[in-house]
């Protein structure tokens, strides 16, 4: 891979620069808070879309945050005595990350955005000109081998993953480094690895910038780079995108169908120290046939538990259309874009393919005799950040295995915060036909229960144990208690493990 078409990068070794550079950025507002109250929210949701004119509107004025806006995010040239008052000008022509052009005017030589992170703190993601997602250029590109920057597949990887205190981490494929920024907050040491060189550059300037510890940079494909090295998270939005060839080295696998994502998954298990956690974004084929859940099932590394969700389901066409229009490909030569477009249609013929999924795919390492693997189709709307709840699912898997029905009786439970209930029936009816539970948090889960299972939750506080509230109902309804409790352990489990219920503390 041939990188020499592109422009080159600043400089990774001068952290002194970068430091002057992060102060002087910081104190002109050019932050994600700064940024929404200067453009106002049309024109910062405008820029999301990659449509500039009203960002270019809003930053008329002659604000330092204006000239940074139009230099950093809009790549315009900006005159050399406007950022000589903001910028230490000479600093940042010396370092690369500013170029002279024309007579009196400079440009940026890498796109810089601010990234609000999860506990507030200001950070700085680094990306090639034009292919920051929602940038001056748009999020595609056809050159071999550009860094593309935050996108909403790489929010959505960071907004699953698991936060807690961890020895190592590390992010596989880790193009501008917006993962290992992230993990760098609660690891501590991290490792990144890519394929692509250019990558790893912008990385490290992407950690300096932002202020966060340097991380373990290596060069190579999938795990080829930490040989047997084993870490207590592994994260990776990988290039998944299944398409004929691997034109684009920044999103299109290239090992056939979804070859790449198999390999990663099926790999990630030996590389996992005991309850580490590996969590990936991957697109997988529905061949014809098959179920998808074997399909996922197969990818499973022994000595794993795994939670997958399919997030989105697309036909063939859909799916060619939208990574054609990813690469600026509909603006092609018909001629050329129908080529391209007969080509991905012929790849799926061939493997037998009718539609792509796309969804999360979380690895848990465990010494459990038999490892629990949930799969799932959940299209709806989530509240994210989901690593808390990601992380509590697996406890419920713990304490679910753990705990057998006469167990389950025994034990207590409380109904989790923010559920409620919901009855459908007929109008006047006695009784309702069902009753819903919904949460309002992490998953936004609804399930049918029976008036039991519905009365069981609404009393559980902690106060009385499984079995006793179950007599209890036993009693109103009149009904054989040693029955209920024998049926119900069922639908206690459900509660649990989809996070209706919790144990109380005792």
């Amino acid at each position: 891979m041939s990188n020499t078409s592109l422009a080159p990068l600043p400089s990774s070794d001068r952290i002194d620069v970068t430091a002057r550079l992060r102060d002087a950025l910081l104190g002109a507002s050019f932050s994600a808070d700064g940024l929404l109250d200067l453009l106002g929210a049309p024109a910062y949701a405008a820029l999301a879309r990659s449509e500039t004119v009203p960002a270019l509107r809003a930053t008329r004025g002659d604000s330092p945050l204006e000239a940074l806006v139009r230099l950093f995010l809009l790549q315009q040239p900006v005159p050399h005595a406007r950022v000589a008052d903001v910028l230490p000008l000479e600093d940042c022509l010396e370092g690369g990350w500013l170029t002279r052009v024309g007579g009196d005017e400079v440009a940026a030589v890498v796109d810089v955005r601010p990234y609000g992170g999860p506990g507030g703190e200001d950070w700085f993601i680094v990306s090639d000109l034009g292919c920051a997602v929602g940038g001056a250029g748009g999020i595609g590109s056809h050159d071999e081998g550009v860094v593309l920057g935050v996108g909403g597949a790489s929010t959505t990887l960071a907004g699953i993953t698991v936060r807690a205190p961890f020895g190592s981490a590390l992010d596989l494929g880790t193009g501008s480094g917006i993962q290992a920024l992230h993990a760098a907050q609660h690891a501590t040491r991290v490792s990144a690895t890519d394929l692509n060189p250019r990558a790893l550059h912008i990385t490290a300037l992407t950690l300096a910038l932002s202020g966060a510890p340097a991380a373990d940079l290596r060069e190579g494909s999938l795990f080829e780079p930490v040989g047997d090295e084993t870490f207590d998270l592994i994260v990776s939005n990988p290039p998944f995108v299944i398409s004929p060839g691997a034109r684009l080295t920044y999103r299109d696998g290239g090992m056939g169908g979804d070859e790449l994502c198999r390999t990663l998954v099926s790999q990630a298990g030996d590389r996992l120290n005991q309850g580490g956690y590996a969590q990936f974004l991957a697109n997988w084929q529905h061949v014809e046939g098959e179920d998808w859940h074997d399909r996922l099932r197969s990818w499973v590394p022994r000595g794993c538990d795994a939670w997958i969700v399919q997030r989105e389901v697309q036909d063939i066409t859909q799916y060619a259309e939208l990574w054609l229009r990813d690469a600026g490909d509909h603006h092609a030569d018909p001629v050329e874009y129908q080529a391209r477009y007969d080509a991905w249609l012929d790849e799926f013929e061939a493997r037998k393919v009718k539609a792509v999924g796309f969804g999360w795919i979380t690895l848990r390492r465990t010494d459990a005799a038999l490892p629990s693997v949930v799969l799932e189709e959940w299209p709806h709307s989530v509240e994210q950040p989901l690593g808390d709840t990601v992380r509590a699912h697996f406890e419920r898997v713990d304490y679910l295995r753990e705990h057998d029905d006469a167990a389950l009786l025994a034990a207590h439970f409380r109904l989790v915060d923010e559920i409620v209930q919901e009855q459908v029936g007929l109008p006047g009816a006695e009784d309702p036909e069902h009753v819903v539970l919904r949460q309002h948090r992490g998953m936004r889960r609804a399930t049918k229960v029976d008036t039991v299972g519905a009365g069981f939750a609404g009393v559980c506080d902690g106060t009385l144990s499984a079995g006793r509230i179950l007599d209890a109902i036993a009693q109103l309804v009149g009904e054989d208690p040693v029955l209920l409790r024998d049926r119900t352990p069922a639908q206690i489990r459900l509660l649990v493990e989809q996070g209706f219920i919790e144990p109380a503390a005792r």
